[in-house]
């Protein structure tokens, strides 16, 4: 920095020109010419020869990295296409790398390929935020699966079977059939009510009956006709598994008894190539199956009944009973029928709103 009266004057670095490389051979002699280009021959050489030897190591480096990730997304049953998305993301990803690093060795400045490659990306990144963001749930819920095709869900205020799960948006059809879209993003942050989680559900319902009906009466006519439905769980649910994988065998003999009586003819040749796959329903929830084995705790699920409120013009009775979720619906009408018409056979009301009006003589 040169000072010139009170103003400071910055001199500038001189920038080498051009022509001082050919000044600097210039000036060499023959022996000292040869002797340098040989030297930088043999050291680019070197590195052409190790970025080669770097580039096919990282190409098969990568082709077993792929065939991990895949073996490991199949075997998991990943959703096709986020498979795809996934090992496509990873050889661009790993092969971008490996050029860097090839270029580096070979002697050329890497850091403003990594600038640029970073500035797109961030560019990129900010211009499709919100798609990235369902991007990024739909990969977790394929991964994570709160929820698969065919469940029944209540989400955002929306109810209904899930028809397809993509990277984007998630369809749902309504108990109208309306098809509902989605978007991932929202979906992996909000609280999802997965009605197929659990193979059991307990059904409710509200049992309205006049002032001075017989409580104990009452009780014990419902629990009766809530018994006599074999689909109500009596008291265990291992029991009512037990139960529905009898009633599954007894219908699969019954449906392939010609099969049978052949393949008891023909013997073991017959079962080993023409048996039919047996099919029985599925009543254990295959969430647990991976799960450590520990004794089972039996829980009582018996049918319950209760008054649980003493309305204005009746009191009401809160009845209870657990059920296989596939029977959720057809339960619960069947037997809102069933009340309505054998409680009024067996001599009990049900009131409607009454209001007494009361006039002042004049």
């Amino acid at each position: 920095m040169i000072q010139t009266g009170d103003t400071p004057v910055v001199e500038m670095p001189e920038v080498p020109d051009a022509s001082s490389f050919w000044d600097s051979i210039k000036g060499m002699g023959f022996d000292e010419f040869v002797s340098t280009v040989t030297n930088s021959l043999i050291s680019f050489g070197l590195r052409l020869m190790l970025a080669i030897l770097v580039f096919y190591v990282g190409r098969f480096l990568i082709s077993r990295i792929f065939k991990t990730v895949f073996g490991v997304m199949t075997r998991r049953k990943v959703d096709a296409s986020l498979t795809t998305f996934v090992l496509s993301l990873v050889r661009i990803s790993l092969y971008f790398f490996l050029i860097i690093i090839v270029i580096g060795i070979l002697g050329v400045e890497t850091s403003s390929f990594i600038a640029i490659f970073a500035s797109a990306g961030m560019a990129i990144g900010m211009a499709l935020s919100g798609t990235l963001q369902n991007f990024a749930g739909g990969v977790l819920i394929l991964l994570l699966k709160p929820y698969k095709v065919g469940d029944f869900i209540e989400v955002q205020g929306f109810t209904g079977t899930v028809k397809s799960i993509q990277l984007f948006n998630t369809v749902i059809n309504t108990v109208d059939n309306k098809a509902i879209i989605l978007p991932n993003g929202v979906l992996s942050t909000s609280s999802i009510n997965n009605y197929s989680l659990e193979d059991y559900r307990r059904v409710d319902w509200s049992i309205s009956l006049a002032y001075g009906t017989d409580i104990e009466a009452a009780k014990a006519a419902v629990l009766k006709i809530v018994d006599s439905d074999r689909r109500a769980v009596k008291q265990y649910i291992e029991d009512d598994i037990a139960y529905r994988e009898k009633v599954a065998e007894e219908k699969y003999l019954a449906e392939h008894e010609g099969e049978l009586a052949v393949e008891k003819k023909h013997g073991f040749i017959y079962r080993m190539f023409h048996r039919p796959k047996k099919k029985i329903i599925e009543v254990a929830n295959d969430r647990t199956l991976d799960m450590p084995v520990a004794i089972p705790v039996k829980v009582d699920r018996k049918p319950f009944v209760g008054l649980s409120e003493m309305g204005d013009s009746a009191i009401v009775f809160v009845v209870r009973a657990w059920t296989h979720s596939s029977n959720y619906w057809p339960l619960f009408f069947d037997l809102n029928e069933r009340f309505y018409t054998e409680l009024q056979e067996m001599g009990f009301s049900f009131p409607f709103p009454q209001l007494d009006v009361h006039l002042p003589k004049i």
